[in-house]
């Protein structure tokens, strides 16, 4: 499918042909803070495109962890105040951890499991009208982290971002990139 940037990142190159890497600036991130104490931010770089029906969207994705919620994401994008992250995220115990945000008009925040290493294989299904964000350590047995649904004008665009809210930027490396268009048969095992 076509791709395009909602935000455009600092740098971004496909090393091998099959990779994407993408440099977060400092300051990045898609957040719209529950408790409205700050301005929503935006400005996290997106790479998104536009398929149609069921589908599963996978990668594996590594981080140079640095900075608090530095972060690989798989994303949903519906509209500024309606979108999905399903992110590989650094805590503020600097752990690696999986996290999802769905943001409709605010963002909740969710952290789901510790991951050991930098790298972790994250998912995004469309089942329907629905979504279902899993997560792996090994690209093969399948986590279920959330399902839900996003509103808005027409289907969310799909895609990759990379976050540094705290931080002076990162880089994400998404590899061994997956696009099936099928549906998923069963949410909680993944499979």
């Amino acid at each position: 499918m076509p791709l395009r940037w909602l935000v455009e990142p600092e740098s971004w190159s496909v090393p091998d042909g099959e990779s994407l890497q993408v440099a977060a600036g400092p300051r990045t991130d898609w957040f719209v803070d529950p408790q409205r104490s700050a301005e929503p931010t935006l400005n996290a770089p997106a790479l998104v495109g536009d398929p149609s029906g069921d589908y599963l969207l996978s990668a594996r994705v590594t981080v140079t962890f640095e900075g608090t919620f530095d972060a690989g994401v798989l994303m949903l994008h519906a509209s500024e105040r309606s979108w999905a992250k399903l992110c590989f995220e650094f805590s503020p115990d600097r752990e690696p951890m999986v996290v999802s945000v769905v943001t409709r008009d605010v963002s909740d925040d969710c952290n789901s499991v510790v991951v050991e290493g930098n790298s972790v294989w994250l998912r995004i299904a469309r089942v329907g009208p629905a979504f279902a964000f899993h997560a792996s350590t090994d690209g093969s047995e399948w986590s279920f982290v959330r399902h839900f649904a996003l509103e808005g004008d027409g289907e969310p665009s799909v895609g990759f971002a990379a976050q540094s809210p705290k931080g002076d930027g990162c880089c994400v490396t998404f590899e061994q990139i997956a696009f099936e268009a099928r549906r998923l048969d069963d949410l909680r095992s993944g499979l």
